[in-house]
């Protein structure tokens, strides 16, 4: 559930209209619910409720820090993936024994950073990426806990380029192989294994992949622990989905009830990293129409944003729903939505059948709080849009809207070309 609805045929977020947040700051922006937020958090962890777990949100699906704070208060944690996610949690509030360190390619600064910060556990990608870390350690005078990030080679059943738990992927160390670099691992003086990590995709909508994971892992756990290696944590990661159009996916007490049941002989403290499941349906992006172009075999309806705002539905073909603002009475018509950049990539929706729009009506991309501006850039130069909270009947600017000067910060030409 969200609360983006319609009184009166205008949609609203909260009690407020859209209509006045676009008067107030203009078009395209992102637009975010705060119960929403609120809900889908204390609704996924509480789910939960029968075990040791520890909810980190996955900064990479909406990093603002209000939305963070939103989050650090209800008690969650974070999944990381770089030094910038987390220079965001921390000043957003996050205890650091809260935060795990995902991803491929942590360099030596970044390291440095969450070390000196105390995070809870680096999920460690490879063999190379351990011996690093030990040495960074140890150059600093500190002990790092570190979990190994397994891959199960288990289909997810969704999109390759969110897929993450397959062999071909360039996640984690293949499962078979996990236990040898733990044993080396152990061996490392800088190294505290805490526990075992695995993450296999996004945008996951059947409960079985995620249940063969975890009976995967539990199997390497009592495996480690005949060799006295004491694993504290299981970090099965995030990847449950949400629907975008057509998708049923499992309700989060499903999911819950599912691992739950899996994780009742190893005594662990599970770790979750939603992403998507609570921040996707609790955003959209606002857009203002501003051509209609009539072709021999299509209709294009040029709108003020574009794909360097909204890139899901150019990099994966995503579905993304389309409302109108303000909803009407009569025809409908099949158009592509398409946006100002120079390529034929620019679109949010083709073929879609919506109401007859015209120049200057406003329409809702839903379910684009997660991944949205997170994935933005300023292809073209185009300035990125501002983030606004709705809080009941009020709403806030929780990023505003860049400048031109805002596109040329930090850049400077050499003297050389100026005599």
């Amino acid at each position: 559930m969200h609360d983006f609805q319609y009184h009166q045929n205008e949609l609203y977020c909260e009690e407020v209209p859209i209509n006045k947040i676009a008067d107030k700051v203009g078009t395209p922006f992102y637009l975010y619910s705060n119960h929403t937020l609120e809900n889908h958090f204390k609704v996924f962890d509480s789910a939960f409720n029968g075990i040791d777990h520890l909810t980190c949100f996955s900064v990479k699906a909406n990093s603002n820090l209000t939305v963070l704070k939103i989050f650090v208060n209800l008690g969650g944690g974070v999944d990381i993936v770089s030094g910038g996610e987390l220079f965001r949690a921390l000043n957003s509030g996050v205890d650091p024994s809260k935060v795990v360190f995902s991803g491929v390619g942590k360099g030596i600064k970044e390291l440095e950073y969450a070390l000196e910060a105390g995070i809870l556990m680096f999920n460690v990608e490879s063999t190379q990426e351990l011996t690093t870390i030990n040495q960074v350690a140890q150059r600093i005078g500190r002990k790092a806990k570190i979990a190994l990030r397994v891959n199960p080679h288990i289909d997810p059943q969704t999109h390759p380029y969110i897929s993450t738990g397959l062999k071909k992927n360039k996640f984690g160390i293949e499962i078979n192989q996990a236990l040898e670099d733990y044993r080396e691992a152990k061996k490392l003086k800088h190294i505290e294994i805490v526990g075992v990590d695995c993450h296999i995709g996004s945008q996951i909508t059947e409960l079985q992949p995620f249940v063969e994971t975890l009976r995967k892992v539990k199997e390497l756990v009592l495996t480690l622990r005949q060799e006295a290696i004491e694993i504290q944590y299981v970090d099965l990661g995030g990847g449950l989905g949400i629907t975008y159009h057509q998708e049923q996916p499992p309700h989060p007490r499903e999911y819950a009830s599912a691992l739950i049941k899996e994780m009742q002989d190893i005594n662990c403290t599970l770790i979750l990293e939603p992403g998507r499941v609570i921040a996707g349906n609790a955003g959209i992006l606002v857009t203002k129409v501003l051509y209609l172009k009539k072709g021999t075999e299509k209709t294009f309806v040029t709108v003020d944003a574009a794909m360097n705002d909204l890139i899901r539905p150019s990099l994966y073909g995503a579905f993304q729903g389309i409302q109108p603002i303000v909803k009407t009475e009569g025809e409908e018509m099949v158009a592509d939505i398409v946006g100002p950049i120079c390529e034929s990539g620019d679109f949010l929706a083709k073929e879609r059948t919506i109401p007859c729009l015209k120049p200057g009506d406003l329409i809702a991309v839903m379910s684009a709080g997660a991944y949205g501006f997170t994935m933005s850039s300023n292809y073209n130069s185009r300035p990125r849009v501002p983030e606004v909270l709705a809080r009941e009947k009020e709403f806030y600017v929780i990023r505003e809207r860049e400048s031109y000067e805002d596109l040329i910060r930090g850049e400077m030409i050499p003297e050389f070309l100026n005599k």
